[in-house]
């Protein structure tokens, strides 16, 4: 019985892991105030008043960050996020500012 209770809890342990996915994504680092509202001048005000840091993907979608440090000084940035995406939380692993186009 303890060797069956063993490995339900070791399946259990190892589906939860591959639930994360490790990834790169694009979009803009915002205040969580304003979600998905990005406007830069905004998102440092902001991020000085202590308010959390999200990310917010090029459909709009707004994600939690995890470990706030990765991304300070990025506030209302176009970048690209690498990390681990896990229950709608990412965790960072590094920032890279995206260059924007030039404009005719």
């Amino acid at each position: 019985m303890k060797k069956i209770v063993a490995v339900v809890m070791f399946m259990a342990l190892v589906s939860g892991a591959a639930l994360a996915e490790a990834g790169s994504w694009t979009g803009w680092i915002n205040d969580a105030k304003c979600g998905a509202k990005v406007d830069a001048a905004c998102a440092k005000k902001c991020a000085e008043a202590g308010e959390k840091m999200v990310f917010v993907t090029a459909d709009k979608t707004v994600i939690a960050i995890a470990n706030q440090d990765a991304i300070k000084g990025h506030e209302g940035h176009h970048v690209t996020l690498k990390g681990n995406l896990d229950k709608g939380t990412l965790t960072v692993t590094s920032v890279e500012m995206v260059k924007e186009p030039a404009t005719k």
